[in-house]
């Protein structure tokens, strides 16, 4: 496609009949047959691009050049905005499904589930509850109890797909809140303020959530245990707090399977210990690293995720699955719903039959919701569970592979061991200045796109392996950039 900035942006469309007072109102809603060809092309070409590139970053200026005017009274040729997104736009927005993408936490999701995402998209299915969407709710139920099965959760487990694994720690926790006040509640007790216990390398959503829930944190250091919350090192914390103002306002701890920065598997079973003992609500967070259950290698480091009361696994991480989703499973969903469950005389027709399904609205903090668990339940069901368990093992042998490499190299030092895909590492003697250039040159070669991170306060190299198409010899040339 030609982008041709005066053509498309800057010079006014003729007007035509449709600027009338008379037009009819649904102009807008008859199918263009070429827009529709055109842009099916486009997704085609994209879907069949042996390696999407990786792209790059963006000039302010220039981009706010190409869309001026785009938005006025009279609308544009269709061609021409699908021109000014496809030459200008796209290349800005970095691929985070390259098999070069190896830094934050990328995506791969399968060309099934990129295609099936269309098909949720064009066909406008939302998925709010079972009244009115039954067809959508069954299949992402289906999707969800994979889910729980492969964590070996009960069948009582239920849950929900979400935005993110944000919206989803959020949602979870208001549940753990709501459940802990309820039985001081029935108790006899008062309403006090609540705190839940967390690591200090949990995802910075933890600590957003508590801010909106209005809950304090009582934050676990981890510096002798390499970045692993144990049920040990919270016990120690505990009796600490305990000589200082005791501990009865806490009401859930959070572990997580696979931490973002290091990758790191806190030890779910003797957290969980914990959690049982003092009647707390046990969250794991495996936003990223849920996946990593299906490496049969690591499966015993998740030992406790099954007594877990809520779990969450994003489905547009190691999933591979399109943004955005991520899956929440609740233990017991009804008190999930209990929580969540939105009064309004409109709604009352949602909630008048009970069928035994509960509804995707009532268990989380949204209302309105796009059946976004369908992309997963289709790639699922097209290629099974074996494929899912190729992918994710080759992501972690990825990281072994790479972890074993920087190991030999004189100039650098791995931080810790990889549990499962994100190796962090330092390259001695850099700055951030050095990992910023080192950043750069690859991106601009259109070799890799990686970044630093931080590790207890130092700037280091992290590269995370999630595609199962990136190869050894990619990684080769990341590693042979830091000599």
């Amino acid at each position: 496609m030609a982008f041709d900035l005066q053509s498309s942006a800057s010079t006014p469309p003729a007007r035509s009949s449709a600027d009338s007072h008379d037009a009819a109102p649904d102009r807008m809603h008859h199918a263009d047959p070429e827009m529709v060809r055109e842009i099916l092309e486009y997704v085609a070409d994209r879907l069949l691009t042996p390696e999407v590139p990786l792209d790059g970053l963006a000039d302010r200026d220039h981009l706010a050049a190409a869309i001026s005017g785009l938005i006025d009274e009279h609308g544009h040729d269709f061609r021409d905005v699908l021109n000014v997104y496809a030459e200008v736009l796209a290349p800005t927005v970095l691929s985070a499904d390259s098999p070069r993408m190896f830094t934050f936490i990328p995506s791969a999701p399968t060309k099934a589930a990129l295609l099936f995402d269309m098909v949720v998209s064009a066909a406008s299915l939302q998925g709010i509850s079972w009244f009115e969407a039954a067809g959508a709710v069954i299949a992402e139920n289906q999707a969800l109890r994979a889910l729980a099965d492969i964590a070996g959760m009960p069948e009582s487990a239920g849950g929900v797909f979400v935005s993110g694994g944000s919206a989803a720690n959020l949602s979870a926790l208001v549940v753990a809140r709501d459940t802990w006040r309820r039985r001081r509640q029935q108790a006899g007790l008062p309403d006090i303020p609540l705190r839940v216990v967390v690591s200090d390398q949990a995802h910075s959503s933890i600590a957003n959530a508590l801010s909106i829930t209005m809950m304090g944190a009582l934050v676990v250091d981890t510096r002798e245990t390499d970045g692993l919350l144990t049920g040990s090192a919270i016990s120690r914390a505990l009796a600490r707090e305990e000589e200082v103002a005791g501990v009865a306002d806490i009401c859930a701890v959070v572990a997580t399977s696979g931490t973002t920065n290091a990758g790191i598997i806190d030890d779910i079973a003797s957290i969980g210990e914990i959690a049982r003992e003092r009647g707390w609500w046990l969250h794991v967070d495996g936003a990223y690293g849920g996946a990593g259950l299906l490496d049969p290698r690591l499966t015993p480091r998740y030992a406790g995720i099954e007594q877990a009361d809520s779990v969450v696994m994003d489905p547009h991480k190691w999933w591979f699955a399109p943004f955005d989703s991520a899956a929440l499973l609740y233990r017991d969903p009804r008190l999930a719903k209990a929580v969540h469950t939105q009064d309004a005389s409109y709604l009352d027709v949602i909630h008048e039959e009970d069928t035994g399904d509960l509804n995707p609205s009532d268990l989380a903090h949204h209302l309105t919701r796009r059946a976004r668990g369908l992309p997963l339940w289709f790639s699922l069901a097209v290629h099974g569970i074996g494929a899912y368990r190729d992918a994710v093992m080759h992501g972690n042998d990825l990281a072994r592979y790479a972890a074993d490499r920087i190991s030999g190299m004189d100039s650098c030092a791995l931080i810790r061991e990889p549990d499962l895909s994100v190796v962090l590492f330092r390259r001695l003697g850099w700055t951030d200045a050095d990992y910023e250039a080192w950043s750069r040159r690859l991106l601009e070669q259109q070799r890799a796109f990686v970044t630093s991170s931080k590790w207890r306060g130092e700037t280091v190299g992290r590269l995370v392996f999630l595609h199962p198409s990136t190869t050894r010899e990619m990684i080769d040339e990341v590693l042979e950039a830091l000599r």
